[in-house]
């Protein structure tokens, strides 16, 4: 059951296993057990739990949105909405309660990340999600697990003399330099600028794409799945490895419709 703005949903049913978010599979229970994330105190668990999905869980595209969060894991690469299954996830299984938020974004935030005939391949609007935690009796955002800092630090190396908003590589934000990225008990965000529609909350991520579907079909869902993704992640890397960029963002703000 989806839940729009405005209305609540218990918080038991926000803890609980889904398709999805498949918190006993035994792949996420063992790292679970091995981080010892269940013993450490509310604040720490979120930040430790967070830091390994950002982190540890490099940018770069799966198959498709609609993974479990234990093949999420298994990939050991994800964006928005897999790498936010398997937050979703791991925090469930540490007893944090957490939803999800869908929107679309604007596809040029993409650009320079996504490139040729994959940015083509691309709808304008892309199907986007963040993580919403309830921590200290309020609705927190987590959007910032996105971009590995090796990535997103390789972007601001690059664009150091960049000033007010960036847009491109994965990223949209009124200021590169200094992203909401790290928890620190707030909001955290690094694509926030380039919504283009707010779809509301959803319990689970099996709800959203139910509703609203993933982001391609037919034959361009056949090519990103057997071709397209694997040279958007070689791309991907190699800007992480330090390829040459750009001297300048691929836009300075979102294109507004």
């Amino acid at each position: 059951m989806s839940e729009m703005p405005g209305q609540e949903v218990e918080v038991e049913q926000l803890l609980q296993p889904t398709a999805l978010l498949d918190i006993r599979h035994p792949s996420l229970e063992a790292l679970i057990r091995e981080r010892g994330w269940r013993t450490l105190p509310e604040y720490e668990r979120i930040g430790a739990i967070y830091d390994f999905v950002r982190d540890e869980i490099p940018f770069g595209y799966n198959l498709t949105d609609d993974l479990p969060a234990s093949q999420v894991l298994a990939d050991g690469l994800g964006q928005c909405n897999t790498k936010g299954t398997l937050l979703m996830a791991l925090l469930r299984g540490c007893g944090i309660p957490c939803r999800v938020h869908g929107f679309t974004i604007d596809k040029s935030l993409q650009k320079g990340a996504v490139t040729g005939i994959a940015y083509r391949l691309a709808p304008r609007s892309i199907v986007h999600s963040w993580v919403e935690i309830r921590f200290a009796e309020r609705w927190v955002n987590l959007e910032g697990f996105i971009l590995d800092k090796p990535y997103l630090q390789r972007l601001q190396q690059r664009f150091a003399g960049q000033r007010g908003a960036f847009c491109g590589f994965g990223v949209a934000t009124p200021d590169l330099q200094n992203p909401p990225v790290d928890w620190q008990g707030a909001d955290t965000y690094i694509q926030k600028d380039g919504i283009d529609h707010d779809f509301g909350v959803f319990d689970s991520p099996d709800a959203f794409y139910a509703r609203h579907g993933a982001n391609l079909s037919g034959l361009k869902r056949w090519l990103f799945r057997n071709f397209v993704r694997h040279r958007m992640n070689r791309n991907v890397g190699r800007i992480r490895g330090g390829a040459r960029l750009p001297s300048s963002p691929v836009a300075d703000t979102i294109p507004r419709r």
